[in-house]
């Protein structure tokens, strides 16, 4: 059976090292937050400006002033900070981040990102920090469904959208496998509800099992 996105972020919340930096883009990777064990000392950034952000805020947690780059109220842990939104963009820049987690339209078998547009005239841009994420984070997963309510795919052997980085994601987690992007091709870890011929029918993406 295929995962939701709570499944979903629950895969990646796994996978990130204790005492990780680690920036979850708009969308979806914000439901990360929800899934990291207390005790790993992940700190979260968010590019609005602030570190150590906590998991989404409900009920009486609501500050409409303490919110994610998404706009999505959080909560704060003990010795967060905040700062100036410059700041924050010059940490991504410069490395700081061991993990990013974005949404995306595309990726490539290259590892290519395509996030920010569609290419379609009537499409609204979003560039805001995925670039410089793309190319300042140490690692880059991404978080989709595998394919788009029409059934085309989203893991493709060249993006047709307006690229966001090339050759930037190491990590891909959809609702029906995760993959990784090495060297010598995409890898396939993991299925859910489709077996690894299946997908390899679905998808013009050369796979491989993961050993």
């Amino acid at each position: 059976m295929s995962l939701n996105k709570h499944e979903m972020a629950a895969l990646v919340a796994r996978d990130i090292e204790a005492g990780s930096f680690v920036n979850l883009g708009i969308g979806q990777p914000t439901l990360v937050a929800d899934h990291l064990p207390a005790d790993a000392g992940i700190v979260l950034h968010t590019e609005n400006g602030m570190l150590n952000m906590g998991p989404a805020a409900t009920g009486d947690q609501i500050d409409p002033d303490l919110i994610n780059a998404g706009k999505v109220p959080v909560t704060e842990l003990p010795g967060s900070a905040y700062f100036h939104h410059a700041d924050s963009f010059a940490m991504m820049r410069g490395g700081h981040l061991d993990v990013c987690v974005l949404g995306a339209f595309q990726v490539s078998a290259r590892g290519d990102l395509a996030n920010w547009h569609t290419g379609e005239p009537d499409a609204i841009p979003a560039v805001g920090g995925a670039m410089d994420l793309a190319v300042g984070a140490k690692s880059v997963y991404v978080m989709m469904t595998l394919f788009t309510k029409v059934g085309t795919p989203k893991l493709v052997p060249d993006c047709t959208y307006p690229l966001t980085g090339l050759g930037c994601v190491n990590r891909i987690y959809t609702d029906l496998a995760t993959f990784v992007i090495t060297a010598g091709g995409v890898v396939v870890r993991e299925t859910f509800g489709i077996s690894f011929d299946e997908l390899s029918a679905r998808l013009a993406v050369p796979l491989r099992e993961a050993e």
